[in-house]
């Protein structure tokens, strides 16, 4: 049941991260694409079209049209790699800085919401695993 309760929160998380994002005038796609971009894990903020969707798992062709929109409304912006003229980099303008900055902080008590959810079902299944195993 816990996994259910943790289902319903995880669905809660998502419903109302898609609120805050066209609250701070972003489509939820465009916040996702805004986050993993700023979030790279080499943490240089910037991703190649491969690179975004993979971590999007996305096809290219879908990548490629909602950056495509993302760039329209003036929040991505390309940049070729200087290594690789082939590679094409994707990062955050002011304006998608901005956007971002401020959907993150309002949704601050949303991810500490699933975070305690989170821990909760983590603790009665290490609990249930404990007791098993005795």
């Amino acid at each position: 049941m816990r996994i259910a309760d943790f289902r319903a929160a995880l669905r809660t998380f998502l419903r109302r991260s898609e609120q805050v994002s066209r609250a701070c005038g972003l489509t939820p796609r465009q916040y996702l694409i805004l986050l993993m971009i700023k979030g790279a894990p080499d943490r240089r903020e910037r991703l190649s079209f491969s690179e975004l969707a993979e971590r999007l798992k996305l096809d290219r062709v879908t990548v490629t049209e909602l950056v495509a929109r993302a760039e329209r409304a003036g929040l991505v912006a390309r940049h070729r790699s200087t290594h690789d003229r082939r590679v094409v980099y994707l990062q955050l303008t002011d304006e998608g800085e901005q956007r971002l900055a401020s959907a993150i902080t309002a949704s601050e008590a949303n991810r500490r919401q699933l975070a305690d959810v989170f821990g909760e079902l983590t603790r009665t299944f290490r609990a249930s695993s404990v007791t098993s195993d005795e």
